[in-house]
C-alpha cells in the first residue's frame, strides 16, 4: 500500500466513531490486547483523531492529505477521583504508517506483519464513497490504523523494536531514524523473488500448503465482500422504498376520518423502518472491515512464504556451487574431464598444465571448497532457523485467524437476527395500527 495519489494522503488516529458502537469497537481492542505484551503493560496506545491539511509536497505542488493523532500514555491503574495522566500526542502522515510496515516487513521476513488498512474504499456499495477523503472513509481508516498498531504492539517480538516505540514517541526524526537503519539496502528484488519461486528444487510442502491456502482464503474472502456488498445494496433499497408506505399512509389518513389516526400511526412506523438501515449497514459495515482485514493479511501470509523461497534458494545455489567445485577438484586430480568443457577443449589443443600449475590451482580449489562448505553450512543453518521462527508466527496466527473471523461473522449474524426482530416488532406496531381502525 502505497501513500495516495494526486493530491490526496492521509494519516492515522484511534479513538470512538460515529460509525462504530462503543461496544464493537472495545471488543475488537480487547481482542487486540489479549496477548498483552511488555509494551502494552506499559503504554497505552490511541488514534484518537483525524484531520484535513493542505500543504505542498516535495515537488512544491499544493496537495491535500489527512493526518491522524496518535495518543500513548503510560498504563496505570488511576485511583478512584485521581485524574489519568495526560496522554502524549504526535500526528502521523499514512505514508509514515507505510514506511513503519515496509521497515517491519523488511526487518521480520519471518513474521506475518500486520496489514494496513486499504488505501481505497473496496467492495463499496452505493452509499459509500470510494473518496479517501470521505469523512467516513477517514474514520474507518483512523480504526484500523489503531487496530494496525495495536496489533503490533501486541505481538511478542514486533512489540519491542526501537523504531516502532520511536514511531509513537518521537514526532521528529523518526523517519530519519528508520532510513539510518538501512533496511532499504534489504529489499529483495522482484526479480530475484519471482526466480527463487521458480527455480526453487526441493520447497518446504508446508510452505507451498500454506501460500496455496493463503491464495484461496483470498479468493472466498474477496467472493464473500462482494456479495455482503451486493446485499447491503439491495437491503438498503428494499428499507429506503419503506418509506413510501410512510408516505402513502399519512397522505392516506388526511382524507380518512375513522381509519386516520391508525394510518397516521403506522406511517411513522414505516418512516422508522426506513431510517433504522442506515445505523445497521453502519455496524455491519464494522464486521466487514474485520473481515477484510483477513483478506489483506493473505498478503502478508505470501510474503513469508516467497521468503522462505529465497531462503531455500540460496542454499541450493550454494550446495549447487560447492558440487561443481568438488568436480572440478576431481577431474583436476585425475586428469579426467566426466563432462565436455571448455578447459577440456584447451588441455587438448595447447597441451597438460604443468604439475606446478596443477598443484596451484588444487590448493586454490582447496580453499574455494572450504569456504563453500562454511557457506553451504551457514546457508543451511539460516533456512532452518527460518523456518522454525516462521512456522512458530505462523501457528500464532492461524490461532488468531480463527478467533477473529469466528467473532466476526458471530457478530455479523447478530447484526442480522437483531435487523429482523427490529422488523418484526415494526410490522406488530403497523399492526396493532390497523387493528384499531
Amino acid at each position: 500500500m502505497m501513500a495516495d495519489s494526486g493530491s490526496s494522503e492521509e494519516i492515522a488516529v484511534i479513538g470512538n466513531t460515529d460509525l462504530i458502537s462503543d461496544e464493537s469497537e472495545n471488543n475488537l481492542i480487547n481482542t487486540m490486547v489479549e496477548r498483552e505484551t511488555a509494551l502494552l503493560r506499559k503504554m497505552e496506545i490511541n488514534v484518537t483523531e483525524a484531520e484535513k491539511r493542505s500543504g505542498k509536497n516535495t515537488v512544491n505542488m499544493q496537495e491535500t492529505y489527512t493526518v491522524y493523532l496518535i495518543e500513548t500514555r503510560p498504563a496505570e491503574t488511576v485511583p478512584e477521583g485521581g485524574t489519568p495522566a495526560v496522554p502524549d500526542t504526535l500526528w502521523r502522515r499514512y505514508s509514515e504508517f507505510e514506511l513503519l510496515r515496509t521497515y517491519l516487513l523488511v526487518t521480520y521476513p519471518y513474521i506475518i506483519i500486520p496489514p494496513l488498512p486499504e488505501k481505497r474504499a473496496e467492495f463499496v456499495w452505493h452509499k459509500l464513497s470510494a473518496d479517501n477523503l470521505d469523512p467516513d472513509f477517514v474514520e474507518r481508516r483512523r480504526v484500523g490504523l489503531e487496530n494496525f498498531l495495536l496489533r503490533v504492539a501486541s505481538h511478542p517480538v514486533l512489540s519491542n523494536d526501537k523504531i516502532f516505540f520511536r514511531f509513537l514517541t518521537e514526532e521528529k526524526g523518526w523517519r530519519e531514524a528508520v532510513l539510518e537503519t538501512g533496511f532499504q539496502d534489504k529489499v529483495d528484488s522482484r526479480l530475484k523473488s519471482l526466480s527463487a519461486m521458480f527455480r526453487v528444487k526441493n520447497p518446504d510442502k508446508r510452505f507451498t500448503a500454506l501460500k496455496q491456502y493463503s491464495d484461496e482464503l483470498n479468493t472466498v474472502i474477496s467472493h464473500l465482500l462482494r456479495v455482503r456488498a451486493r446485499v447491503a445494496d439491495r437491503l438498503y433499497g428494499v428499507y429506503k422504498v419503506h418509506g413510501n408506505y410512510g408516505r402513502v399512509f399519512s397522505e392516506w389518513s388526511a382524507i380518512e376520518k375513522e381509519m386516520g389516526d391508525g394510518l397516521q400511526s403506522a406511517g411513522h412506523h414505516m418512516d422508522t423502518y426506513a431510517a433504522s438501515i442506515d445505523d445497521i449497514l453502519e455496524e455491519e459495515e464494522h464486521y466487514a472491515d474485520q473481515v477484510k482485514e483477513y483478506l489483506f493479511y493473505t498478503d502478508a501470509v505470501r510474503s513469508v512464504c516467497r521468503k522462505h523461497e529465497l531462503s531455500q534458494y540460496d542454499l541450493e545455489m550454494a550446495a549447487q556451487d560447492l558440487a561443481y567445485k568438488k568436480q572440478q577438484k576431481e577431474e583436476l586430480a585425475t586428469g579426467i574431464v566426466r563432462v565436455f568443457s571448455l578447459k577440456g577443449m584447451t588441455s587438448k589443443l595447447f597441451g597438460q598444465e604443468s604439475q606446478e600449475q596443477r598443484e596451484i590451482r588444487l590448493a586454490a580449489l582447496e580453499q574455494s571448497i572450504q569456504e563453500g562448505e562454511e557457506t553451504v553450512k551457514e546457508k543451511n543453518a539460516e533456512c532452518q532457523e527460518f523456518v522454525r521462527t516462521a512456522w512458530e508466527d505462523i501457528e500464532r496466527f492461524k490461532e488468531q485467524k480463527d478467533k477473529d473471523l469466528r467473532e466476526a461473522l458471530i457478530s455479523y449474524a447478530v447484526v442480522q437476527i437483531s435487523m429482523c426482530k427490529k422488523g418484526i416488532q415494526v410490522w406488530s406496531n403497523a399492526k396493532e395500527c390497523f387493528s384499531k381502525m
